[in-house]
């Protein structure tokens, strides 16, 4: 057995009534491959699997079983949220108690700080999944020093950040307003060139400036980030927001407890009839999974003792009405597919696109008439995600993103297709274009790009250089020279590298249509 399947929260399903057997647990124990830190992750994941306190009934089984529910391996008994997006505004300005912090008094203060309290934010990951709007945070405290005082503290800070955080799921955010440390940070991002953490732009046309966002696009083709967010749009989802993992959007203050996400292929493979799909299966589908998703709530609320127990929470660095259910999906493209009329694609015959419409119709009226306990910042209501998919994954493209190959000749057209179906989605959907490496030569004109695709409603873009060792996986970013070390059976630091690899090959990623300007 493979021992990567037991790293992380994007690791195979597995029904939840799975008991470890022992050969399972020598198979981490005696991993060549795991560091040590990784093996006492896998080891607490399937400590926690040989439990089953999540109410499973016959037919979410089957759905559990065929494979078109999948938990993402959150564990049987979620005994925190899965993403936690504390309010480090508040902790700097107040200290943290429990951990013994003062309010920070100068920029060494600070990083130090923040060092500190990212130690004790838990996710899904175990390792925090948002670390802040950081040029935010640094701003107020760079006043009185050089550009390369500051870079040099910097470079330390983000080497700290990739060797502790081992986990690229780990997202920062800058902007929408143009700062000197947010223009310090991308200098020193470009320069280490390093998976962790991931960022994000909030690009807002009317606030943020063109030789900021150029900046940004430019560090973005030497190292595959940031990536660009649309800020009008996505600050309408809550009164504030932040990106976190991949690409989600949710309240700071908050998080998600959950994201639990249907195999679109998976479910329409039960069926040759689009009547019978839309009518009964997927209806069928979703009530068992809003139901398993409500009762995850539950038991992280009643019955974990997170809430109760937690500093974040004792010091209003999150607060319980502040999290939201993340409802993923996964493969609409094959969905489509399978009951368009024959030969017909998603994203480039109208036949088929009108099929996905019809499916994303109907998951839109299921998550608004449900009502989800304990999701009072999102009305009770679940927030639908475009999920980025899992090493699993065969056959399946992410979330509502158009196949690898079937991609239209024209960069517009591609972006007018993603701009129709980012409409359904709140929290969090993206797409990845790599550029060619003239791109480089010409940022401006990616802006430019940039710019109309926001207009017309895309949510969220990332792109790399094709020549770039840094690429973007699904959402998250991996080094190609480390998944050729993963590849030939070498330990590698990031546990998202032994995610990334066979992802990188099975989903044909070196095939992305690369784009010129």
């Amino acid at each position: 057995m493979h021992v990567s399947l037991f790293l992380c929260n994007f690791a195979p399903q597995k029904c939840e009534n799975t008991i470890y057997i022992m050969a399972d647990i020598y198979s981490i124990v005696t991993s060549q491959q795991l560091s040590y830190e990784q093996k006492v992750v896998a080891l607490a994941h399937a400590a926690e699997d040989t439990l089953s306190v999540i109410p499973m009934p016959e037919r979410t089984r089957f759905f559990f079983e065929k494979g078109a529910i999948c938990n993402l391996n959150e564990g049987n008994a979620p005994y925190r949220p899965r993403y936690i997006m504390p309010d480090y505004e508040k902790a700097v300005r107040n200290g943290v108690k429990f951990l013994e912090l003062d309010p920070p008094q100068d920029f060494d203060e600070l990083l130090t700080f923040l060092q500190v309290l990212y130690r004790h934010v838990p996710s899904i990951t175990t390792y925090p999944v948002y670390l802040g709007d950081l040029d935010k945070l640094i701003e107020p405290f760079i006043t009185d020093l050089s550009d390369e005082v500051v870079k040099r503290k910097l470079r330390n800070f983000f080497i700290y950040l990739d060797r502790t955080i081992t986990d690229s799921f780990c997202h920062a955010n800058l902007g929408p307003e143009a700062t000197r440390a947010g223009r310090l940070i991308l200098d020193v991002d470009r320069e280490l060139e390093q998976a962790v953490p991931n960022l994000t732009l909030k690009y807002d046309p009317a606030v943020t400036p063109d030789d900021f966002a150029e900046q940004a696009i430019y560090t973005s083709l030497c190292v595959a980030n940031p990536a660009i967010c649309n800020d009008p749009l996505n600050a309408k989802t809550y009164d504030r927001y932040g990106i976190s993992s991949c690409y989600n959007i949710l309240p700071i203050a908050g998080g998600s407890y959950t994201l639990t996400r249907l195999v679109l292929p998976r479910l329409a493979a039960l069926t040759e009839s689009k009547e019978e799909f839309l009518t009964r299966l997927l209806p069928e589908a979703m009530q068992c999974m809003a139901d398993y998703i409500s009762a995850r709530i539950r038991f992280i609320v009643e019955k974990s003792g997170f809430f109760e127990s937690h500093f974040l929470v004792k010091e209003g660095l999150v607060e319980r009405d502040r999290f939201v259910a993340m409802f993923g999906l996964v493969g609409l493209a094959e969905a489509a597919n399978k009951f368009a009329p024959e030969g017909k694609k998603y994203g480039s015959d109208a036949e088929a696109d009108e099929v996905a419409e019809q499916i994303m119709d109907a998951i839109t009226a299921f998550v608004n008439a449900y009502e989800c306990p304990y999701c009072e910042i999102a009305n009770h209501r679940l927030l639908l995600h475009a999920q980025v998919g899992i090493d699993t994954d065969f056959g399946i493209t992410s979330g509502i993103r158009i196949p690898i190959g079937d991609e239209p000749e024209s960069i517009y057209d591609h972006l007018r297709h993603s701009s129709r179906f980012h409409r359904y989605i709140p929290t969090g959907c993206s797409d990845i274009l790599p550029f060619d490496i003239t791109g480089k030569q010409n940022p401006a004109a990616i802006l430019d790009i940039i710019k109309g695709a926001f207009s017309l409603g895309q949510k969220y873009i990332a792109f790399y250089a094709s020549d770039s060792d840094l690429v973007r996986i699904t959402g998250y970013l991996v080094k190609r020279s480390e998944i050729e070390k993963w590849n030939k059976g070498q330990t590698v630091l990031q546990n998202t590298t032994q995610l990334g690899a066979p992802t990188y090959a099975s989903a044909h990623l070196a095939n992305r249509k690369v784009r010129g300007v």
